[in-house]
């Protein structure tokens, strides 16, 4: 029996191959849709702080996000994502855009449903270290409290800068979480030699 085994390994690489680099992404996207993105981009940052923890990151983490260029949840999260992955060259962050009963969009489900963002987090190997994905705790506080049931955001109108921040640091903690999963590895340490 492999000690090590990723039965959707092959699986992963071949998604990954297939997705895009953020600009390219949006390059084919339609330009109402980039429009929303880029005034997005525009409103965060990454604090001092998140590019400290980004630059401590020293494996190889590819990281494929099921996207959907016209949804509000993504206008948010696909710059943030964008943002953590900037300063950190062994990540290297695609997107997919999710076209539904795909392969991909089925195995990314959450609670059965067709959802985005999801993004994918895998090693060197391209084995699945982790998920993270649809709506972060801050954005499903904020739905809880307003009670507005499974209306999805449009993109049209930017959220509160403190709850942007707030999804902001989720996805940085999200993030570290897998670095370290990776850094922590048995396999890849001894690999590395560290």
């Amino acid at each position: 029996m492999d000690k090590y085994l990723d039965v959707r390994q092959d699986f992963w690489r071949e998604e990954f191959e297939k997705a895009l680099p953020y600009r390219a992404y949006l390059d084919a996207s339609p330009e109402v849709h980039r429009a929303k993105w880029a005034e997005m981009e525009r409103r965060i940052s990454l604090t001092e702080a998140a590019r400290e923890v980004a630059a401590t990151f020293v494996r190889r983490m590819p990281v494929l996000c099921l996207s959907g260029v016209w949804c509000g949840d993504c206008v948010r999260q696909g710059p943030i994502l964008r943002k953590i992955a900037e300063p950190a060259p062994c990540v290297e962050l695609r997107f997919a855009e999710r076209v539904d009963d795909s392969r991909l969009a089925n195995e990314l489900r959450i609670n059965g449903a067709l959802k985005v963002p999801v993004a994918v987090f895998l090693s060197e190997d391209f084995f699945e270290v982790g998920r993270y994905g649809d709506r972060t705790l801050t954005v499903y506080r904020r739905i809880a409290r307003a009670q507005l049931g499974p209306a999805c955001d449009t993109g049209l109108f930017a959220p509160p800068a403190d709850e942007l921040r707030a999804e902001f640091a989720e996805w940085v903690d999200v993030f570290w979480r897998m670095q370290m999963i990776l850094r922590l590895s048995p396999l890849l340490r001894e690999r590395h030699g560290d």
